[in-house]
């Protein structure tokens, strides 16, 4: 097995986020990149600056980046989050009432009668407020995930007006005119162009487009982009938008160093796990025990380098599959579960169109296979994985048996490790891989509680409080969970909100899983 294969370019991975967040939205392979490819061209012809058009580039196929941070939150109200999240790429965020209408028309429509129309209330009863803790959280996360991978400030600084507009009606803050940089107001007329061109054609596009003029869209920028528009839409439909998008980066084939490398692949594993609460940190997990039993199993340290690297990106297709299936507290139809077992082929499409990560996707296809030739997607046996392949099978059996799902509690560490002996038993996890994995494990023990420092000053209280939070519990079931009032919890989430410098769950949410603090014996 080839360990790394070759280097790495930023514009790759950011172009891998791309994928994944048109998968996140149900929009079709290279939506995104188009939408950057749209952007740069209007940037020229309005003749924006070099370094307004470096910030293009980067900002535009990440504007959605921290969207997997309130998917939760969105199958909550709508069910099918990417379905709702398809939908609403097609309504004027600008016009109220056409928000209105989409809530009213869309809020609890997986529900029986009565329990919609109490959704379609609840959503309503809460106003602007809960809308613009939702964004602020995409925003937020967003932020924090283009500042770890390393594009320029310039690019960064616009994500976070990602979903404000021109007449001041955008969330989460209202920021209108000018206010909002050149960068987004040219990325918002662009992404509207590739969706409204992709569905209702080149020329009712431009119809809306000209509609929205001076509410959702700067009039200068839209109005420069009317005059051109139709030669720009076809521009992008015509050329290979990966190929597009790599040949026009501003900084050259420049391959990124291994640390740095490294950093964008927690980068994906993290956007990948922050789908659901019960995901929280697993990809992380699954890499860290994967590869340290690798390395104890005797591979080379090139194929433990890949063990690793693969465990950070072998639930990125994860995105493509919607919370109502993810986060469902019941069985699973056969229909769900059919959905369920797409997402490791997703993620070998998604990491599949760049070169340098082939290998990985080769090993990441094959988390949920098994000896016996049961698993999925290819029914492969024990035979026809490599090594790696199957450590990696263990380590992400074992890592997600020590945390809660939707249907089920976390399973202590002694009832996980015999679950996982039940099934080598079975004929399900390779038994050499599971030992490897499982010795790994026993080097961890918990660390005494109360003797363990915790960064930013973080209490054990606080900590714990934030791992509720992060596994989607609210300030009420928090406080049920830890027999405290609800008051004391909130006092705890907003004390630690202070500490770490954020202000939704989703940014906490990150800060754990970069630190952590959310594995089994943190």
């Amino acid at each position: 097995m080839d360990g790394t294969g070759p280097q790495l370019r930023l514009a790759e991975l950011v172009g891998i986020l791309a994928l994944g967040q048109d998968g996140a939205f149900g929009q079709p392979a290279d939506a995104q990149l188009r939408a950057a490819a749209i952007a740069l061209s209007l940037a020229r012809r309005i003749g924006a600056s070099a370094a307004e058009h470096e910030a293009v580039y980067w900002a535009a196929p990440l504007r959605y980046l921290g969207c997997t941070s309130h998917a939760h939150d969105v199958a909550v109200l709508f069910g099918d989050d990417i379905d709702f999240r398809a939908h609403s790429l097609l309504v004027d965020p600008s016009n109220p009432a056409d928000v209105l209408r989409d809530i009213v028309t869309r809020a609890g429509a997986d529900r029986g009668p009565i329990e919609r129309v109490r959704t379609v209330l609840a959503a309503l009863a809460g106003g602007r407020a809960p809308v613009a803790l939702s964004f602020r959280t995409a925003c937020e996360v967003g932020d924090e995930l283009a500042g770890r991978l390393g594009v320029p400030d310039a690019s960064r600084s616009a994500l976070r007006y990602g979903f404000e507009r021109w007449n001041g009606r955008g969330l989460p803050d209202g920021v209108k005119g000018e206010q909002i940089p050149l960068t987004m107001r040219i990325i918002h007329v662009a992404c509207d162009a590739e969706v409204l061109g992709r569905i209702h054609g080149h020329e009712r596009a431009l119809e809306i487009l000209r509609d929205r003029s001076g509410g959702a869209y700067d009039p200068r920028i839209a109005g420069a982009f009317l005059e051109c528009g139709e030669d720009v839409l076809r521009e992008a439909e015509d050329a290979d938008p990966w190929e597009a998008w790599l040949a026009a980066d501003p900084s050259g084939p420049l391959e990124l160093e291994e640390d740095r490398l490294d950093g964008a692949l927690e980068v994906i594993a993290d956007f990948a796990d922050l789908k659901s609460p019960f995901t929280a940190g697993h990809s992380r997990g699954v890499a860290e025990l994967a590869s340290a039993s690798a390395s104890a199993s005797g591979l080379t340290p090139e194929d433990v380098t890949a063990v690793r690297r693969a465990g950070l990106v072998h639930d990125l297709g994860r995105v493509c599959i919607p919370n109502s299936v993810w986060d469902k507290p019941g069985p699973l139809t056969r229909s769900e579960r059919e959905r369920m077992q797409l997402h490791p082929i997703r993620t070998e499409q998604l990491l599949d169109r760049c070169a340098g990560m082939q290998t990985l996707a080769r090993l990441a296809v094959s988390h949920h296979e098994r000896s016996d030739g049961t698993g999925y997607p290819h029914h492969l046996r024990s035979g026809s994985l490599a090594p790696g392949a199957r450590l990696l099978a263990a380590a992400d059996r074992l890592q997600a048996m020590s945390e809660p799902r939707a249907h089920r509690q976390a399973r202590d560490p002694e009832q996980a490790a015999q679950e996982l002996h039940d099934e080598v038993r079975n004929g399900g996890i390779d038994q050499d891989a599971a030992a490897a994995v499982l010795a790994i494990a026993g080097h961890t023990p918990p660390a005494h509680r109360s003797e363990r420092l915790y960064p930013d000053e973080l209490t054990a209280r606080e900590v714990e409080v934030l791992r509720l939070l992060a596994r989607g519990q609210t300030t009420k079931q928090i406080a049920a969970t830890l027999v405290i009032s609800a008051k004391t919890a909130d006092r705890h989430i907003q004390n630690g909100y202070g500490k770490i410098g954020v202000s939704t769950r989703g940014a906490a949410t990150l800060y754990a899983i970069e630190r952590g603090l959310l594995t089994p014996h943190a």
